[in-house]
């Protein structure tokens, strides 16, 4: 099997080729058919990698024309949700148009995509956790482009899983883990919001499960996320307790963190999600957050 990636010096991506390379994760194999598959690397500007621009429309065709790939593995993003507010354009080139760019790609030559979208659909005014049946309605510029990514993604390819996650961190690149580590150990206090709630996601759980669909021809939306619900504030304060950092984490509401931090952006109260079509489908193998969160930290071999 041929599969491309795309942000594939990403967390995502990087965890994904640490996989394929290794066999599995720590929730078990991968595949039999990923054993021996052809891996094309992309990304923008790294050293290492295939260059793909996945804004360039032709660029993109052309590319996929000539590596034949039997599926696409889709985790560049502009995941930056501020800079989305104020790069507009730039986010609607990346998570709309890449996803259509890409859509399109992937039809003509007849293979799969798998498109990495996110919580940030949902406007946040949900009371439990939300199945894949729920109606979007994002309220942020990021929510906003993914949705319309989304959209591409179903009006141009036949063969997709749109998989939705949430509060993702991995052992490569930027996340909220690392950051309140290094926050932690510098200031010796942190303030984190306690009235927004979802679902922390390690990038190795939420991997393993995009090999596993990738084989499949179980089409459609998925949610894929930990599983558990908690709030940004629960999730900073044992990250803190694991990492073994001598901080104190106090709550503050949105409002209040809007005040400090006026350009923020909108970001909903409630999205946590709920793994409905995994448990329906290839079977819902994510941990517990707090479970899945304790691994990374025995395995991270921090900064």
């Amino acid at each position: 099997m041929k599969l491309l990636i795309t942000g594939a010096a990403g967390q995502l991506g990087t965890e994904l080729r640490r996989q394929l390379a290794e066999g599995g994760s720590a929730l078990g194999p991968m595949p039999e058919k990923l054993r021996h598959a052809t891996v094309i690397a992309t990304d923008v500007g790294q050293p290492g990698f295939e260059n793909l621009d996945i804004t360039d429309r032709h660029a993109v065709a052309a590319f996929v024309r000539r590596h034949q790939p039997d599926a696409i593995l889709s985790c560049a993003a502009y995941t930056n949700v501020d800079g989305c507010e104020t790069d507009r354009d730039g986010a609607f080139r990346v998570n709309a148009l890449g996803a259509r760019n890409l859509a399109l790609a992937a039809a003509e030559v007849d293979a799969k995509l798998v498109h990495v979208s996110t919580d940030y659909v949902f406007p946040g005014n949900a009371k439990a956790p939300l199945a894949e049946y729920e109606q979007p309605g994002p309220i942020s510029m990021y929510g906003k482009t993914k949705w319309l990514g989304e959209e591409y993604v179903r009006q141009f390819c036949p063969k997709y899983f749109i998989v939705r996650t949430a509060w993702l961190y991995g052992y490569a690149g930027k996340n909220f883990v690392k950051t309140m580590v290094r926050a932690g150990k510098a200031r010796g206090a942190l303030t984190v919001v306690n009235d927004q709630l979802g679902n922390p996601t390690n990038a190795e759980d939420l991997a393993h499960h995009l090999l596993k669909l990738v084989v499949s021809k179980e089409y459609g939306v998925y949610h894929c996320t930990g599983n558990g619900v908690c709030s940004w504030y629960d999730f900073a304060a044992e990250i803190i307790r694991l990492a073994g950092v001598n901080a104190t984490v106090s709550p503050c509401t949105s409002a209040e963190y809007k005040q400090m931090n006026p350009d923020s952006a909108s970001r909903p109260a409630y999205s946590a999600l709920d793994n409905a079509m995994l448990r329906a489908t290839v079977g819902d193998e994510m941990r517990p957050w707090q479970q899945a969160l304790a691994c990374f930290f025995e395995n991270w071999k921090g900064e």
